[in-house]
């Protein structure tokens, strides 16, 4: 597919982190000259300095016709200027965009905005301030109430706590997105360790979201 990432540091460098793995066409957009730069070296991908709610920044980046635009800055008005500009003028198929406050969220997508999703509510706001999350009720590439992605975090006597994935035959039902390690965010694969104080993320679907809270937390026998 082919993305644009528009705005944002911790966050955007999650989502590109999470979509270079696939081989997807990434363009970057941020208006923070040392943000650019920074994020261009960490992952070896061209970033366009410039403010992605200005037409001819997105002109410049050469979006036309992409798959996915999605915009992570911290304020809710360029987020929404933004994707619209990428929908309704370049073509973009699909437009995401993450709000601080959740009034906007309908408000946006009234607009026009084909996801709008708040900050307060998803593995962002984990990333970007600690802040400490429960259930997710949407993520950028899901359905409204579909799928769900919830944080559940490790305390040393769960029973899979000091194992590797492999070893834990974890619920088919759901998979394992990401671990986050102060400072880090990982993305697992059979080998990865899970430790106590880690936030685990995982996808599952709504109905089967407790069932593998129950398996996580699940104490390790005495």
């Amino acid at each position: 597919m082919k993305i644009v990432v528009a705005g944002g540091t911790n966050a955007a460098e999650y989502i590109i982190r999470k979509f270079k793995e696939s081989s997807n066409e990434l363009v970057i957009i941020n208006n923070d000259r040392a943000d650019a730069e920074q994020i261009s070296k960490d992952n070896r991908v061209p970033v366009f300095y410039g403010d992605a709610s200005r037409k001819y920044v997105l002109e410049a980046a050469h979006i036309e016709n992409f798959d996915i635009f999605i915009s992570v800055s911290d304020k809710d008005e360029d987020n929404y200027v933004a994707c619209l500009l990428a929908k309704k003028v370049f073509g973009v198929k699909k437009c995401i965009c993450i709000v601080t406050n959740p009034n906007n969220v309908e408000i946006f997508k009234d607009l026009g905005v084909d996801s709008v999703i708040s900050s307060t509510q998803l593995l962002i706001s984990s990333i970007t301030s600690e802040t400490s999350l429960e259930t997710l009720v949407k993520t950028m590439s899901f359905e409204d109430n579909k799928i769900v992605l919830t944080e559940v975090g490790i305390k040393a006597n769960f029973e899979i706590c000091n194992k590797r994935l492999f070893e834990i035959q974890f619920p088919k039902e759901g998979t394992i997105s990401c671990i986050y390690r102060r400072p880090r965010v990982i993305i697992p694969n059979g080998q990865t360790m899970i430790l106590p104080k880690d936030k685990l993320f995982f996808v599952s679907s709504p109905a089967d979201e407790q069932a593998i809270i129950n398996f996580i937390t699940r104490k390790a026998k005495e």
